[in-house]
C-alpha cells in the first residue's frame, strides 16, 4: 500500500537528495501523512492558498522508520512516519497545480 507526504514546493527543493525531514517532525515527532483518498481533503484543508505542491508517494515496504496509523483531524486515521524519509522509499514525485 502507498502513503502520500505533500511538500512545499521551496521545501523539496532545499531536499539534499539522501534524507527528507519535513518541520512537523521536529515539532511533532511525525512527518504528516495521506492515504489516496485523503490527499484532496487535506490539500483544500491546509494548501488552499498554494497554486503549487510536490506530492510524494511512498511505499509502505520501503520504510525504514516506524510507521503509524493515528487518529488526527476529526479522529479520522492518518498514516505517520515517525523519523525522516529515504530517497529509496519514495517512488513517485509528482507536481501539484491549480
Amino acid at each position: 500500500m502507498r502513503i502520500f507526504h505533500i511538500v512545499l514546493p521551496a521545501d523539496w527543493s532545499a531536499f539534499d537528495g539522501l534524507e527528507y525531514s519535513a518541520a512537523s517532525l521536529r515539532d511533532e515527532g511525525f512527518i504528516h501523512c495521506s492515504y489516496k483518498h485523503q490527499l484532496d481533503t487535506v490539500i483544500q484543508r491546509y494548501y488552499a492558498g498554494e497554486k503549487e505542491l510536490v506530492i510524494l508517494e511512498l511505499d509502505r515496504e520501503r520504510l525504514e522508520r516506524k510507521l503509524v496509523e493515528e487518529p488526527s483531524t476529526g479522529g479520522e486515521i492518518y498514516p505517520h512516519i515517525y523519523g525522516t524519509i529515504s530517497r529509496d522509499e519514495i517512488v513517485k514525485v509528482e507536481r501539484w497545480a491549480r
